[in-house]
């Protein structure tokens, strides 16, 4: 048989069993349109954890009196893996800087100082978030009666505030992947059942073809054929209702309100393209193991 004959039962099935064709579209529409609204969602909160935690800093604040060469020679420790286990990134911030910086947030405060109380600071950045913690303990000394270089009068990272971003960004993470995979789930086995349900009513004439010699996959084409075109017509009106809440409600607020133009997400062409992949082969392959139930006559 040619795939033209495949593909014509499987459309003539579609026109004879319209209600049950239509609800696994339907199905697969709804579902495509969640994961659609989700996956965004998934990695702007994603996202937002991270760049909460890439901001915990380890301030290694110097002595009053540090010299040029005190400078140099922390600088040298912080930049030695074998001194100071998990440094990231280290930025220098000068005494002079530092005022500098506090004079544009608060002038009137710092207006009628005569000299100048900052220190000279270094600001380093762990290699992981996690590893703030450790970092400052190794910095400071702790357990050792003091800190690393005795240049560093202090080392401070806020430690409760630490810990609480941490745990925080921590369970953010780990609950929107945990609902990303149990959506996922709930997807695909929403759509197979819907399918199901779909070949359970034609089984009579699943039964009647293998009694009278049809092959497996004489029987299996059409029903896979049927699938991918339910399937890729409930992705194609998924992604064109996305495109169209996108154009008219997103990319106006976009501009008005940083919550939604700020997180990086997914281009909306290569998140289209995911979605009618995964609801043609979900559709397909639903279609395929489904069947295999009612070939056993």
């Amino acid at each position: 048989m040619t795939p033209a004959f495949f593909i014509k039962e499987a459309f003539r099935s579609i026109s004879r069993n319209a209600i049950p064709s239509f609800a696994a579209m339907a199905s697969v529409l709804v579902t495509v349109l969640v994961l659609g609204v989700f996956i965004p969602v998934v990695q702007a909160t994603t996202g937002a954890a991270n760049e909460v935690r890439s901001r915990v800093l380890v301030d290694v604040f110097l002595k009053r009196d540090a010299s040029a060469s005190d400078i140099a020679r922390v600088r040298a420790l912080l930049a030695d893996p074998g001194r100071v286990a998990h440094v990231g990134k280290v930025q220098f911030v000068s005494k002079a800087q530092a005022l500098a910086d506090e004079k544009k947030r608060n002038p009137e405060a710092y207006s009628l100082l005569g000299s100048n109380p900052l220190p000279d600071t270094f600001r380093v950045t762990p290699d992981k978030p996690d590893n703030a913690l450790a970092l400052r303990d190794e910095l400071a000394g702790a357990g050792a009666g003091g800190p690393l270089d005795r240049s560093i009068e202090s080392v401070k990272n806020r430690k409760d505030q630490t810990s609480k971003i941490l745990t925080a960004t921590r369970v953010v993470k780990l609950a929107m992947g945990g609902l990303a995979i149990l959506l996922v789930i709930a997807s695909v086995l929403l759509i197979s059942n819907t399918i199901r349900l779909s070949l359970f009513s034609r089984r009579r004439e699943v039964e009647v073809m293998k009694l009278v010699g049809a092959t497996d996959s004489f029987i299996r084409w059409p029903f896979v054929i049927e699938g991918v075109v339910l399937g890729g017509l409930g992705g194609v009106l998924a992604v064109l209702l996305l495109g169209v809440g996108k154009i008219a409600l997103l990319d106006p607020l976009a501009s008005d309100f940083a919550l939604i133009a700020a997180p990086k997400t997914i281009g909306f062409g290569l998140l289209a393209f995911l979605l009618l992949a995964a609801s043609v082969g979900v559709s397909a392959a639903g279609s395929s193991i489904s069947l295999r139930k009612f070939l056993r006559v």
